[in-house]
């Protein structure tokens, strides 16, 4: 078996290993992109969901409520 292909080979931590041909090997800049497109998860608890915002220009809640003593100016019980 003279003919046969050359591989080529990379050395990682593990050891020398084989690059299979037609296959792209990984690159930290590959692994850095994939990791930046994750979403972010909280260190204590990464199943947590996320509380909506409630708070000044996005509180929904807040702007349905009326001011009791603007209705009493007007008259309503």
């Amino acid at each position: 078996m003279t003919d046969a292909p050359e591989l080529r080979t990379e050395t990682t931590p593990e050891g020398e290993q084989t690059v299979a041909p037609g296959v792209k090997p990984i690159t930290l800049r590959d692994r850095l992109e994939w990791r930046a497109r994750q979403p972010i998860a909280p260190m204590r608890n990464p199943n947590a969901q996320q509380k909506p915002c409630d708070l000044g220009l996005f509180d929904v809640e807040g702007r349905r409520q009326f001011d009791w003593i603007d209705e009493m100016r007007r008259g309503k019980p």
